[in-house]
């Protein structure tokens, strides 16, 4: 099958012919037909978080497909010709205090798609069938590889949030993730304050429910937000520690702040004194759970969000990668379109 491989961290990825994976006990093929190009996979091809993948490997984890193949065991209800997603959270161990208590994500046993276990970026991928996500009819696959994890990881930090209908709510960083937090924070009937240094993406932001955009590049964005009264809750989606910094500093006393993106630099001032004094909080959301994979794509299906995506081929990927990094993507989301043929059988 083709697939596109990271071999070394500072080499791109190779395009290239690999064995088609055969699904193990509780597991599922799945046909990719679409799967979105995340900043984690970035990180994850250039080796730029402290806790690596091991090359050769293949990235991806917005793949959304459908099963063409059961390994044997138990199968979770799935059958051959169903649409599923492929989330970051491959696979979680099911027994640990985390998992009993519905917080699988944070499981320490976890496999994540597209870095410990091979991706999306490939025109077949397993899946344990525990942990595939169904894609309700209606929902195209290129809208849905996004929502499985841009949707997922924004709703789920919406929730974390506690945003109100009368909050106002600040999103640093309005891409992939980003425009997607400004709708799920709209649905709560919260005043959305989008902050980007890239006007296609403020516009952007503004054409899917943003109320106020602050252009970072050309005004303090704290002043601005703080200008508005300040911020009930910030949800920080940047690759820069300094959005999380000027998102902390938009807060009004009693604010929320979300940390969601994960940049390369691992560090950001947290000054005491202020967040003492300020009653603010800052916490942690990692993507989320299966359950709110399905809310999102039941919030899709309903027509209370949409996708702004472009789509690429696989053979494009290097490039797709440059034109995340440099902001010159011409829309917050890129997603690769497999075509294997309806019909194919697996090949090797």
């Amino acid at each position: 099958m083709r697939a596109a491989v990271v071999h070394a961290f500072d080499r791109p990825l190779a395009i290239e012919e690999i064995p088609t994976p055969v699904p193990d006990s509780g597991q599922v093929l799945v046909r990719i037909e679409a799967a979105g190009l995340c900043h984690t996979d970035i990180h994850a091809a250039r080796g730029e978080w402290p806790v690596k993948p091991t090359p050769p490997f293949v990235p991806g984890h917005e793949g959304v497909g459908t099963i063409v193949e059961l390994g044997p065991g138990e199968t979770h209800g799935l059958a051959t010709g169903m649409r599923v997603a492929l989330p970051w959270l491959g696979y979680a161990c099911g027994s640990c205090r985390w998992c009993n208590s519905g917080r699988e994500t944070l499981c320490p046993d976890q496999l994540n798609t597209g870095y410990s276990i091979n991706g999306g970026f490939a025109e077949y991928a397993v899946g344990y069938a525990r942990h595939v996500v169904a894609v309700p009819e209606g929902i195209d696959p290129i809208d849905a590889a996004p929502l499985t994890c841009a949707g997922v990881t924004t709703y789920k930090a919406v929730k974390e949030s506690g945003a109100r209908a009368a909050d106002v709510v600040a999103v640093f960083g309005a891409g992939g993730l980003g425009h997607l937090a400004i709708q799920y924070a709209r649905i709560t009937g919260a005043e959305v304050v989008a902050v980007d240094v890239n006007p296609a993406r403020l516009r952007n932001a503004q054409a899917v429910g943003a109320a106020h955009v602050v252009d970072a590049s050309q005004q303090d964005p704290v002043a601005a937000i703080q200008r508005l009264g300040g911020a009930d809750v910030a949800i920080a989606t940047a690759v820069n520690p300094l959005a999380f910094e000027q998102a902390l500093r938009s807060l009004a006393r009693g604010g929320r702040l979300v940390c969601v993106g994960l940049p390369a630099h691992n560090e950001m001032q947290l000054p005491i004194f202020e967040t003492v004094l300020g009653g603010l909080t800052v916490k942690g959301s990692i993507v989320g759970t299966h359950h709110d994979l399905e809310e999102v794509f039941a919030l899709h299906r309903r027509g209370l969000t949409r996708v702004e995506h472009a789509e690429r081929e696989l053979e494009e990927v290097n490039d797709a990668i440059e034109q995340v990094l440099d902001g010159s993507a011409e829309s917050p989301r890129l997603v690769f379109r497999m075509q294997p043929g309806a019909d194919s059988p697996p090949v090797s």
